[in-house]
């Protein structure tokens, strides 16, 4: 009996260790890369682990990475088109085609359906559309609203917040919304008037987001506020000098990312001091993102007049090359980003 009990134990261990040998991988993390050198376009999606670049797309036209769930999907932008594949580059389908610009990909919670952006041209007005990754007809989120951009999910599933450009009245301001993933329910949650609010993101409490005056030139500005997920109780997050941006909320949902000037910052959402990590390249547009277990952030930062990418122990502000030897500068051509996506660790059970 005790020998049998014995190599029951010892089976189910075996199948325990393979599950945790590989949620202690390392995470890649990908990017866009394109260089064009004597008129000729090369690049792609690339993916950083262990300090070693590899080339997992061989397009130049991809971009706009996003991971599923459970990291082993990753959905992208191919010329106006959405498309997913393995992690590892292989199994490249299609979800999208036609006429129409598609664009910034982002999965459920679930994993099931993504949700992007779609334009009837270039430049035109964005609509909200979901597909299912296992294949179906493109569905439009909601069909009366003129504009719609920069969503992002709550943890659960439940909602989704995006922001209409120029709102939705005669004051021309930046609004936030929130709608079920049915399209059901919509409603705003901005109450501010003549003021922008935009670059929202669910945290463990509500919602965060960036309030001021968006936009490029000298009078953008902006600082951050958090809500109640419906909007009430907006309360100052950070503010004072220089404007702060939401950049990213931690998977437990209980720090922010934000660039304010030239710098990548970390905050506890809550009380407590912001900490700079890293400078910023000069009218670097590409995200940083936080890592699955939200100690590390990725990112493309200032280094001798060129980016690097790097990883940042938020504890300590100490970065570490993710592609050893790897830098881009404007004289050959590169463009990068303007997304990174940072590979989640395998979710227990599956």
């Amino acid at each position: 009996m005790h020998r049998s009990l014995f190599i029951s134990i010892l089976a189910l261990l075996s199948l325990a260790v393979p599950a945790l040998a590989e949620a202690a991988q390392p995470r890649a993390v990908v990017y866009s890369k394109a260089t064009t050198i004597d008129g000729v376009t090369e690049g792609g999606l690339f993916a950083v682990r262990r300090g070693h670049l590899n080339q997992i797309t061989e397009n130049p036209a991809d971009t706009e990475p996003a991971f599923s769930p459970d990291g082993r999907a990753i959905a992208f932008v191919r010329d106006g088109d959405i498309w997913s594949m393995r992690a590892d580059g292989s199994g490249q389908r299609m979800l999208t085609s036609g006429p129409e610009i598609d664009g910034r990909p982002l999965f459920a919670p679930n994993g099931r359906y993504l949700l992007f952006e779609r334009r009837a041209v270039a430049g035109g007005n964005r609509d909200l559309n979901t597909v299912r990754v296992a294949g179906s007809a493109p569905k439009r989120l909601v069909y009366y609203l003129a504009d719609e951009a920069e969503a992002t999910f709550s943890p659960d599933g439940r909602w989704i917040a995006f922001v209409i450009p120029g709102g939705t009245g005669a004051g021309a301001t930046d609004e936030v919304y929130r709608v079920r993933p049915s399209g059901a329910r919509l409603g705003g949650i901005s109450h501010t008037g003549p003021v922008d609010e935009f670059a929202p993101r669910f945290f463990a409490g509500g919602i965060v987001f960036s309030r001021g005056q968006s936009g490029e030139g000298p009078g953008a500005y902006a600082d951050v506020y958090t809500a109640l997920a419906d909007g009430r109780r907006p309360r100052p997050l950070v503010r004072g000098v220089g404007s702060a941006y939401v950049e990213d909320v931690s998977p437990n949902g209980r720090m922010l990312l934000f660039r304010r000037d030239l710098g990548l910052w970390s905050k506890r959402i809550g009380r407590g001091r912001a900490r700079k990590l890293a400078v910023l390249p000069d009218g670097s547009q590409t995200n940083g993102v936080f890592s699955t277990d939200g100690r590390k952030v990725g990112a493309f930062v200032a280094a001798e007049e060129q980016q690097s990418l790097v990883a940042i122990v938020i504890a300590t502000r100490r970065q570490t090359s993710l592609a050893a030897g790897y830098e881009a500068t404007e004289e050959d051509g590169t463009a990068i980003g303007p997304v990174i996506a940072w590979q989640p660790a395998p979710r227990r059970g599956r």
